[in-house]
């Protein structure tokens, strides 16, 4: 037999092989090995909505609500240097105040996240503008070159350029939303719109500031405040524009005197007390307006 037939028996042999059990109507058993792995993720169905956090504190609606945003957490720990780890910073923190709240009564509280858990970026000032917050609090740590003796907490609000932007690109998503800031928009046109989004994301401009300035106040001489503690920034957690919205930047983790002050339960508790007194004065300024 030569060479090429060989070669062709060799390939046309299985071919005629299964021809010929296909045609008797039989099978060749096939190994199970590896079938029975398979990897099953649970999704939620097309429009069901995403678990918003447990509310803290006493059961009345009517009670102002403050959502409290620890910065990062999960795969993304935010800066670290020597142990400190951003994100658990911002967590020790936010559980501080959120306890220290409660313990004083009369506000409810929300957390973004309770434990080590990572949220995407946009997810933050949503939860807060769905649980229609009456105030958002996002809590970060600084960090800076080996060689900088930076120190001290600093607070953020949206820039007055990325305010505008904000608002414009919030009115072309949402121009078929219903309300904003108890103002109905649906059906509105687009420029009716683009006015009344930016309209309301000036009046959250100015509570936001307002807000700033009493943490300010209520912070002097026992929390220890950049030498230029105001800032403002294009920071994608503070532009809902129906929810004021801060972002406090507790200290510098790179600076050994700021990191132990905010890791300790100490330090916590006079930053939770500082900021549930400035809360506090602001929900009783906003009710009084």
């Amino acid at each position: 037999m030569s060479m090429r037939l060989q070669i062709w028996l060799i390939f046309l042999a299985p071919l005629a092989l299964l021809a010929a059990l296909y045609a008797l109507g039989l099978t060749i058993p096939v190994p199970h090995l590896g079938r029975d792995y398979v990897v099953r993720l649970p999704l939620p169905e097309a429009g069901a909505p995403v678990d918003l956090p447990m509310i803290h504190g006493p059961p009345d609606r009517s009670r102002p609500l403050v959502v409290i945003d620890p910065g990062h957490g999960g795969k993304d720990p935010g800066a670290s240097v020597e142990g400190y780890r951003e994100k658990d910073i911002a967590l020790g923190l936010a559980l501080a105040l959120r306890d220290r709240l409660v313990q004083d009564g009369g506000i409810r509280v929300a957390l973004t996240r309770e434990d080590d858990s990572f949220l995407v970026l946009e997810e933050r000032p949503e939860i807060a503008r769905r649980m229609s917050a009456d105030l958002f609090l996002s809590i970060h740590a600084d960090s800076a070159a080996a060689a900088s003796e930076a120190s001290g907490a600093s607070i953020y609000t949206l820039s007055a350029q990325a305010s505008s932007e904000a608002a414009a690109r919030f009115a072309e998503r949402e121009n078929n939303a219903d309300r904003l800031n108890g103002v109905r928009i649906e059906g509105q046109s687009e420029q009716v719109s683009a006015i009344l989004v930016e309209l309301s994301q000036r009046r959250v401009q100015a509570e936001s500031a307002e807000f700033t300035s009493l943490v300010l106040r209520e912070g002097e001489g026992t929390l220890t405040f950049h030498p230029r503690p105001r800032r403002s920034a294009a920071l994608a957690v503070l532009r809902a524009p129906d929810v004021p919205a801060v972002l406090y930047e507790s200290g510098f983790i790179t600076n050994p005197e700021d990191a132990e002050r905010l890791a300790t339960p100490e330090g916590q508790e006079r930053f939770a007390q500082v900021m549930a007194r400035a809360i506090r004065i602001y929900f009783a300024r906003q009710a009084g307006s």
